[in-house]
């Protein structure tokens, strides 16, 4: 693989380099031959998952020479074998089969069929039936998971967010059908990281965490009875948290101000891709790809903006300097080993280049209009002010963000929820009066709709419930505008610490014993040892939200890994927010939707 991107003291690419490590070893290691080039064919999912945790370069390293989709019509090549990595699925499985249709007219001379994951009998025994003769190998090789940061993965099933939360959806199978496929997902995120973990899940507000959990645990139980070449028959020192979105709504809307959430929040960022102009307006069109490959990107994406803004002008000096003095006086020697390093001083220059571009596209957003929201964001979520004095009248608070004409309709509602979520829950009367002084009827559901996610929205003002309590964090240094903690971080470290209560935080599975703290001790009191040593000897905490996890809680995975060295923490989940994109999902949730919920048939 290239040289990967760093997190600050991890020294390798985590999930990324795991599961690229992974399919080299199950997949081209397996059907190697000396000299011998092949074709790998793909579908949807699998050409997504190889882009995910390897380049162009890596497979022409494993001897492929050319990447097809399974299916489109291609050329047929019949003096080369081709390796089909594919998902079991009705689809894929069809076009390989029409890849051999008789032994005249096949596309490929063999085909190696590397599964995902599990082949449902009925479609093995098609693909048996039809084309036998031209299978060398066929093999399940456990991987139906993103990787998409070293400590982040994801399930990319958006569309499971209706599916869970939407009361349209309880009445059809699709909940039932998409459920067993995320747990099928998790298991092989599970076995890839070689760990049988302690199943533990959230038990309100609503149950869809719970029977999540149930299925984790059951097919995880099936999973290392049938894999005889698993080491590991018992559960390993290693927990899973499963938590329903609902759990911490104020994360998903507040506005963030470190620089990878507030770029993603505020910028038009697709695919992680950045689009800008150097020479202004006039300019031409660049893009860049946000990804671990960027070691400047890595180092400041969870800094405060403030912090970035400081940081990259000083990196531009220190190149220019570095340029300067190997300029020197001009002779041939100093002209040959300027030309050397011209390439990788204009990489350098081009990487923080795009870095200051975002950050003052977003400095330019934060002025206009996003500063003045965010102290009132910050007083509305904690419910105290910078000074640390609590808010008597929410409603005061949020007011003069409804009376500006210069916030949109996505940025007051998004005030508005928080201060709902503040209060935990309004009136009816209270609610309808807010929706109408800001003209927001037609988006009202983005409001109305947070119900479905166990969220109280509309209360009688006498069962009001108190503000949940929070770790207190007065003493840790942060930002006045950027006061709020995710609940997340706080749920690691109480899990980390031993210290979730076991009613709130049932186990499905019976506690692994050695899972009590001790191995995860806090950074400030450890002797240094090696980061990675650590990392291989230490427990894992592996934590999924149903229905998307948002750039502050990868964050907090990160910042909790770095205080407690001998425990790693891995996020993941559905998909991955923003918050305008959730607003307009939970808009729909009341929707009848018959379009979404379809998880490809294994039939």
């Amino acid at each position: 693989m290239a040289p990967a991107a760093v997190e600050a003291a991890s020294g390798e690419r985590g999930l990324k380099s795991l599961v690229w490590q992974k399919l080299k070893l199950s997949v081209f290691d397996d059907c190697r031959k000396e000299e011998e080039w092949k074709i790998i064919i793909l579908d949807d999912f699998t050409t997504k998952l190889l882009s995910s945790c390897g380049k162009m370069t890596d497979l022409l390293a494993e001897g492929i020479t050319a990447v097809e989709n399974v299916y489109k019509n291609r050329e047929p090549v019949p003096h080369m074998k081709a390796i089909y990595f594919i998902t079991p699925t009705k689809k894929s499985i069809d076009g390989l089969i029409n890849d051999f249709v008789s032994k005249s007219s096949s596309k490929y001379k063999a085909a190696y069929v590397y599964f995902t994951d599990f082949c449902p009998d009925s479609l093995f025994n098609k693909m048996k039936s039809s084309c036998s003769r031209a299978i060398r190998r066929c093999k399940e090789i456990n991987i139906s998971f993103f990787p998409y940061e070293s400590q982040v993965f994801t399930l990319d099933v958006p569309d499971a967010f209706f599916c869970c939360y939407s009361p349209t959806v309880e009445k059809a199978n699709g909940k039932d059908a998409i459920m067993e496929a995320m747990a099928e997902q998790i298991v092989t995120l599970c076995a890839t990281l070689e760990e049988n973990p302690g199943v533990r899940y959230k038990s309100k507000p609503l149950d869809n965490a719970s029977k999540l959990a149930e299925l984790v645990e059951n097919k995880l139980e099936n999973y290392y009875k049938i894999d005889e070449k698993s080491q590991i028959k018992g559960k390993t020192h290693s927990q899973l948290l499963i938590i329903d979105r609902g759990f911490d709504p104020v994360s998903t809307v507040l506005h963030e101000l470190t620089f990878q959430a507030m770029a993603y929040d505020l910028l038009p960022i697709e695919n992680d891709t950045y689009k800008y102009k150097t020479d202004g307006s006039s300019g031409k069109e660049r893009e860049a790809i946000l990804e671990e490959e960027d070691e400047l990107w890595v180092k400041i994406r969870h800094k405060h903006i403030a912090d970035v803004l400081e940081e990259i002008p000083k990196l531009l000096k220190e190149v220019s300097s570095k340029r300067k003095a190997t300029e020197g006086k001009l002779s041939l020697s100093n002209l040959a080993q300027l030309m050397k390093k011209m390439p990788h001083f204009r990489k350098q220059i081009t990487k923080q280049v795009v870095h200051l571009n975002i950050a003052e596209d977003c400095m330019s957003k934060f002025k206009s209009s996003i500063e003045k929201l965010c102290k009132t964001e910050q007083d509305l979520a904690l419910g105290t002010d910078a000074e640390g004095q609590k808010v008597k009248d929410s409603m005061r608070v949020l007011l003069p963000v409804l009376l500006n004409k210069n916030h949109d309709s996505y940025d007051k509602i998004r005030a508005i929820l928080l201060y709902i979520f503040s209060t935990n829950g309004t009136t009816q009367e209270n609610l309808d009066k807010l929706i109408q002084n800001v003209q927001i009827e037609s988006d009202s559901d983005m409001i109305k709709n947070w119900k479905y996610l166990g969220v109280p929205v509309v209360v009688s003002s006498a069962s009001q419930q108190r503000r949940q309590s929070r770790k207190d964090r007065s003493s840790e240094e942060t930002f006045q505008l950027s006061r709020w903690t995710p609940v997340i971080k706080d749920v690691m470290e109480d899990a980390i610490e031993n210290k979730l209560d076991s009613k709130e935080w049932p186990y499905c599975s019976q506690c692994p014993a050695a899972w009590n703290g001790s191995g995860a001790v806090s950074a400030r009191q450890k002797s240094k040892t090696s980061y990675l040593d650590d990392r291989k000897s230490g427990s894992k905490l592996i934590v999924f939200v149903i229905g998307g996890i948002t750039y502050s809680e990868m964050r907090s995975a990160y910042e909790v890994s770095q205080a407690y060295k001998s425990c790693e923490v891995i996020i993941g989940s559905t998909h991955i927010l923003t918050p305008r994109r959730l607003l307009d999902d939970v808009k729909m949730l009341n929707k009848p939707k018959d379009t979404v919920c379809i998880v490809e048939e294994k039939l």
